[in-house]
């Protein structure tokens, strides 16, 4: 039993599986084969109120915490739907515009999130600076009333279908400082590269932004100039613990599946499951995954309270990442040849999960964030 969640959460899980299972599970075969997961699925979890649970009511939202946020997530990483990017819209996006926004942007662009009407991006990585963020190039010089963009984004999740870009950027190119401002995407000289082709994630619309001379009013800037750094990295614990959360729902859901199919599989006139190395192996990343459950959860609770450090957030990514990497290696071997077949969820959540020991931070920046602790 999980003591994190209180009756309303359970009511919200009810809620998100149903609509998972009807709105998106049959259509992620359709969604991969495209890259990118079509604009009507986000209104349909908008209309639900699926989308940005902890955007405050006077805004459109639900006013929820992190518990119904941890939800959606589990849901997703319980049937492998990578395709869906709401958790960057909803967990990363929309908490910047909550915590750092005006009362105008917030009347602006929440309730258009909230729906599903716009959807939002964090336009930070560039080509080759890697998780060096301090040495982007992309510049906004200020002319007049408004803020002129230049530069690259890469990786971008929900590039293909973005609305509104909070891009990083610097005021001036040979500093460090960082200014947050924020872009929506039919201003004139901005454009969306081509999506990305990926091992993993393939449902999942990843592009490049180019910004060509963009003109944005100064209004669009999120809180104040050259402290775009320190917002970003004071969400970071919440986002990495994300990773965490996704990462012990997966190897739980796996696991059930990985049981099925042993106790049905059979291999020299019985079933896999009665081979002592199968049950052995089992009862390793069954052990595993109830050690990460019980920390990941714990992690919960202190971002609930707010009280999750950075460390912790740290300490959540790069346990559940790396854990997830070697309990679906296991995972995949147990089923034989049939584990490197596309059409088995296993397959897919393998390869997709290879990606989260490097996004939100490698495991190597996540040891060196830790050891700053010691």
């Amino acid at each position: 039993m999980r003591s994190v969640f209180r009756e309303d959460h359970h009511m919200f899980r009810e809620m998100a599986r149903r609509f998972i299972e009807n709105e998106i599970v049959p259509h992620l075969p359709e969604w991969e084969h495209a890259g990118i997961v079509p604009k009507s699925v986000w209104r349909k979890a908008g209309e639900v109120g699926l989308l940005c649970s902890t955007v405050p009511e006077e805004y459109g939202g639900a006013g929820g915490d992190f518990g119904h946020s941890a939800v959606m997530i589990e849901e997703l990483a319980r049937v492998n739907a990578t395709a869906i990017g709401f958790t960057t819209h909803s967990e990363i996006v929309a908490p910047y515009i909550v915590a750092y926004g005006s009362e105008e942007q917030k009347q602006r662009w929440l309730p258009k999130m909230v729906s599903g009407e716009m959807i939002g991006v964090i336009a930070m990585s560039e080509p080759g600076i890697g998780s060096d963020l301090r040495s982007m190039r992309t510049s906004a010089r200020v002319d007049g009333d408004d803020y002129v963009i230049n530069g690259q984004k890469t990786f971008i999740t929900n590039g293909g279908n973005a609305d509104l870009m909070v891009t990083a950027t610097k005021l001036d190119p040979g500093a460090k400082e960082l200014t947050l401002i924020c872009v929506e995407a039919d201003r004139q000289g901005f454009s969306k590269g081509k999506l990305l082709e990926k091992i993993g994630l393939k449902g999942q619309d990843t592009s490049e932004l180019f910004f060509d001379e963009v003109r944005v009013p100064a209004a669009n800037r999120l809180g104040e100039e050259n402290k775009g750094f320190s917002y970003l990295t004071h969400q970071l614990a919440w986002e990495r613990t994300i990773i965490g959360l996704r990462a012990a729902a997966s190897i739980e859901a796996l696991l059930e599946d990985t049981l099925a199919y042993v106790r049905e599989r059979k291999v020299f006139g019985k079933p896999v499951f009665d081979f002592q190395n199968t049950r052995f192996k089992l009862a390793e990343c069954k052990a595993q995954a109830t050690m990460l459950r019980v920390f990941v959860d714990d992690c919960l609770a202190k971002a609930m309270r707010g009280e999750l450090s950075a460390e912790v957030g740290a300490m959540c990514k790069l346990l559940g990442s790396e854990m997830q990497g070697r309990v679906l290696d296991e995972l995949l071997q147990l089923h034989g040849g049939y584990g490197f077949m596309s059409e088995y969820k296993i397959s897919r959540a393998w390869v997709d999960a290879r990606v989260a020991r490097i996004y939100g931070g490698t495991s190597e920046i996540m040891k060196e964030i830790i050891s700053r602790s010691l």
